[in-house]
């Protein structure tokens, strides 16, 4: 790789302060320089557009890999491999915090453990839900469903914040349904068409085959039914505490994962088997090393996927945060497509610009509130002068 594209930029990182603690004499600015130009970090800290760029390379990349440690076929160890997750997060920030790395992170408080924790029993429900759902689903179809999300929180942000979804917003969700049922339509119809195609030959192996398939995107699409409910619930719920009770990002991620690493220990040892033949069939010599990598990598980018979600959530809003994840449907597809081979069908292309397209949409139509929302509040400002010079 050519180093020399990196040395335009100069990234000073000094200590942060402490929270309530006076600052230092000796601390210094902090500034990103490109080309001589000072850019300071709580610049970059506030701007929705950074946020949300993170938010999208946080998501991709864990969509991704997510798949590859629940694509096997005898995999049902789920709440161990978001345990492990959990556990990775909490080891991280942890270490980070002791040598000086994390300074704005609060001392752990039971009474706000107390009051976080409905949020990451949402969280678990969350993660397991939408691992169970990308078990039996393909990359593109699960980040189409996921896409309904937002029609949830949009009409749970009505109800909640008293928040208001203009014509324009209401056909993007219109397109939104209308995307998913193309792609469920285009993924069963392919299913059923391969099983009547080898259900020709009586007896024939590749029958069953079909037919599990058929049964196997039923308990996808059941899975993904239960996954919409919990993330709406997450999201919303955690828009509403983080703002009460004053958490930074890392404060969100911290007890987020403190609080659901217990939770999810207690469900796999309960509820999976954890038997040594289970355990060869869930991680076979063959490929133990690079599944563990995998968990290994999940773990630290659920670091960066926590982070991003609570700085994107806080930054612009809620429903915004989701139509984010709509966007990147395009290169998770694609991603998708080209990491597990998933087969192409028409339908399916089309659903995923039709999505695509409803995220533009949105965009547009959000873009354009808050345009007349400055408008607004412009004239209100000219108005109140007027008064006050009368």
């Amino acid at each position: 790789m050519d180093d020399s594209r990196g040395q335009g930029f100069i990234v000073r990182v000094p200590e942060t302060k402490p929270r309530g603690r006076p600052a230092q004499p000796n601390s210094r600015r902090i500034s990103i320089s490109v080309n001589k130009v000072a850019i300071p970090v709580s610049q970059i800290t506030h701007s929705p557009a950074v946020s949300i760029v993170a938010y999208c390379l946080a998501s991709i990349s864990m969509t991704i890999i997510n798949k590859y440690c629940v694509s096997r076929p005898q995999w049902n160890m789920n709440f161990f491999l978001l345990a492990l997750q959990s556990g990775i997060c909490v080891l991280t920030i942890n270490v980070c915090k002791s040598f000086g790395m994390i300074n704005n992170l609060s001392q752990f408080s039971y009474t706000k453990a107390r009051r976080w924790f409905p949020v990451s029993l949402l969280l678990v429900g969350m993660t397991y839900t939408g691992a169970k759902a990308l078990q039996y689903l393909s990359v593109p179809i699960y980040t189409i469903f996921k896409n309904l999300t937002i029609i949830v929180i949009a009409y749970g942000e009505v109800l909640l914040f008293k928040s208001l979804i203009t014509r324009t917003v209401l056909f993007s969700f219109g397109l939104l349904v209308l995307s998913s049922i193309v792609a469920a339509w285009a993924d069963l119809s392919h299913a059923a068409q391969v099983t009547r195609d080898h259900g020709l030959v009586p007896g024939l192996v590749e029958h069953g085959t079909a037919m599990e398939r058929l049964e196997k995107l039923n308990m996808g699409y059941a899975w993904m039914g239960l996954n919409v409910l919990c993330s709406a619930g997450y999201v919303l719920g955690m828009k509403r505490v983080i703002k009460t009770m004053g958490f930074s990002d890392w404060d969100a991620m911290y007890y987020n994962n403190v609080l659901t690493l217990p939770v999810l220990i207690v469900c796999t040892l309960l509820l999976e088997p954890w038997t040594r033949s289970n355990l060869a069939l869930n991680f076979p010599a063959s490929s133990r090393s690079i599944q563990y990598i995998a968990i290994i990598y999940s773990g630290l980018g659920a670091i960066f996927v926590s982070y991003a979600s609570a700085w994107c959530i806080r930054i612009t809003s809620s429903t915004t945060y989701s139509m984010v994840g709509a966007l990147n449907k395009l290169p998770i597809a694609v991603s998708g497509l080209l990491f597990f081979e998933k087969e192409v069908t028409k339908g399916g292309v089309v659903a995923i610009f039709m999505g695509f397209g409803s995220g533009v949409v949105y965009a547009l139509a959000k873009n354009r509130e808050s345009g007349a929302a400055r408008r607004l509040e412009k004239e209100r400002d000219i108005e109140s002068f007027e008064d006050g010079d009368g």
